[in-house]
C-alpha cells in the first residue's frame, strides 16, 4: 500500500520520502494530509486519507503530533475500520488489505491529489463540526465515511461519481468476493398518532450504534432533529434500561445509561421492543419491534422496505396539536387555514410517492 504524503504532512512527520511511484495500482495508492477542523486551534488534528482509485475518504480525528509516531498503523486501522463501518463484507475488507501490503510512505507530487484530499479535508471538517463540540476528548477513524456518500464530478468523469459505490464495486471486482455479508434486524416501528398510524418498515445492521439508529429514524420519520430524544428498552411491559445521549441526561435520571457505544444487539434479540421518543414536548414515541433476524444479510442497509403514513410537522404539539392541525390544513374555508399553510410550508397530508419507495437510507 502506498500513502502520498502532503508536504505539511511529511515535515510534520519529520521523515523523507521518494516521489511516488506512478506503476502501481491505484486502487492500492491513497494520498494524505493533516489539516485543521476548528480555527481556533493552533495545529492540526486531522488527517485525511483519500483513495487515487475512488476517491473514497478515510479520516482520523482527533491526531497530535505527538501521535505521529504511529501513524502508518492508525491509517491501516483507519482504512479497515471505515470499510467496515460501511458493513462491507470483513473477508472482502481483510482480503483487500492483504492485496494492498506492506504500507509504505511516498511524497505526493500530484497537484490533482492535493486538490482531491483538501477538498475531503473540508467535506470532513464540517462532519466533525455538526457532530462534536471542540472541547471534548474524543477519537474517531471513521469521521470520513459520510464524505463517500456525495457524488463529485472530476476530469474524466463529468457525470460524477459515489465514492463509495466506485469502491464497492473496485473491491469486489478484485476480490471476487460479495460486498455484503452481516447479520441484520427487520424492525417495524410505528408512531401512534390517534387518527392513523405512521408506520416504517426498515433493515438495520445488528451492530448499529444508537447514535446511528436515531439518525436513521430521523431520516425516515422526516423528522429535522430538532429536540432531545431517548431509548427505552422492555421486557414484555417493563421498562428495562433508558438510554440517553448526553451526560447532561444522567442529571435527570442517574439510572440511565450513556448510548456512546453502544449497539443494537446489546439488547435485540433478547429483548424485542423498544421505544423510541423524540422531543419531549410533543412526545413522540415510536415502538419499535423486532421483526426478525437475518443472520447473513448480503446488501446494504439501513434499508426502508416499507412506509405508511405522514408524520406530523415540528413542534405542532403532539398528538392532540397535530389532530387539530390536520383538520385545519384539509379545510381551505378554516378562518386559520391561511396561517397553517404558510406555518407548516411543503408539508402535505399524504405521504409522497417517493418517500414510499424501498430505498437505501444513508445517514451521517
Amino acid at each position: 500500500m502506498q500513502i502520498a504524503l502532503t508536504k505539511k504532512l511529511t515535515d510534520a512527520m519529520g521523515i523523507y520520502c521518494e516521489s511516488a511511484f506512478e506503476d502501481q495500482n491505484p486502487l492500492f495508492c491513497w494520498t494524505a494530509n493533516w489539516t485543521k477542523v476548528w480555527d481556533n486551534r493552533r495545529t492540526e488534528d486531522m488527517i485525511v486519507l483519500v483513495n487515487n482509485a475512488t476517491r473514497f475518504t478515510v479520516a482520523i480525528y482527533q491526531v497530535k503530533r505527538k501521535d505521529l509516531k504511529n501513524v502508518a498503523e492508525m491509517m491501516r486501522t483507519a482504512i479497515s475500520n471505515t470499510l467496515l463501518f460501511m458493513n462491507l463484507n470483513p473477508a472482502l475488507v481483510e482480503e483487500y488489505m492483504r492485496l494492498a501490503g506492506e504500507l509504505k510512505f511516498t511524497r505526493n507530487r500530484s497537484r490533482e491529489a492535493a486538490a482531491w484530499v483538501t477538498f475531503a479535508g473540508e467535506q470532513c471538517a464540517f462532519h466533525v463540526g455538526r457532530e462534536y463540540n471542540g472541547i471534548e476528548k474524543m477519537f474517531s477513524d471513521t469521521v470520513g465515511a459520510p464524505a463517500n456518500y456525495r457524488y463529485i464530478k472530476y476530469p474524466g468523469n463529468k457525470n460524477g461519481v459515489m465514492p463509495y459505490e466506485k469502491m464497492v464495486n473496485e473491491l469486489t471486482g478484485l476480490t471476487g468476493m460479495q460486498a455484503y455479508k452481516y447479520r441484520a434486524f427487520e424492525l417495524l416501528v410505528t408512531l401512534d398518532l390517534e387518527i392513523y398510524k405512521a408506520v416504517r418498515r426498515i433493515i438495520v445492521p445488528a451492530n448499529l450504534e444508537f447514535a446511528r439508529l436515531h439518525k436513521v429514524l430521523q431520516s425516515v420519520f422526516d423528522w429535522w432533529n430538532y429536540h432531545l430524544y431517548d431509548f427505552t428498552i422492555f421486557d414484555g411491559i417493563k421498562p428495562i434500561v433508558r438510554i440517553v445521549p448526553f451526560e447532561e441526561d444522567l442529571e435527570y435520571d442517574e439510572d440511565a445509561i450513556l448510548m456512546r457505544g453502544h449497539i443494537l444487539s446489546e439488547f435485540f434479540p433478547k429483548y424485542k421492543r423498544m421505544i423510541y421518543t423524540y422531543d419531549m414536548g410533543d412526545n413522540w414515541e415510536h415502538q419499535i419491534r423486532l421483526i426478525r433476524v437475518i443472520e447473513d444479510y448480503d446488501k446494504e442497509s439501513p434499508y426502508l422496505l416499507k412506509a405508511s403514513g405522514q408524520t406530523p410537522p415540528e413542534d405542532v404539539g403532539g398528538v392532540g396539536g397535530f389532530i387539530s392541525f390536520r383538520e385545519i390544513i384539509l379545510n381551505p374555508d378554516h378562518p386559520e387555514y391561511k396561517v397553517m399553510k404558510e406555518w407548516s410550508r411543503y408539508w402535505t397530508p399524504e405521504l409522497s410517492d417517493w418517500k414510499r419507495q424501498p430505498r437505501v437510507i444513508r445517514v451521517e
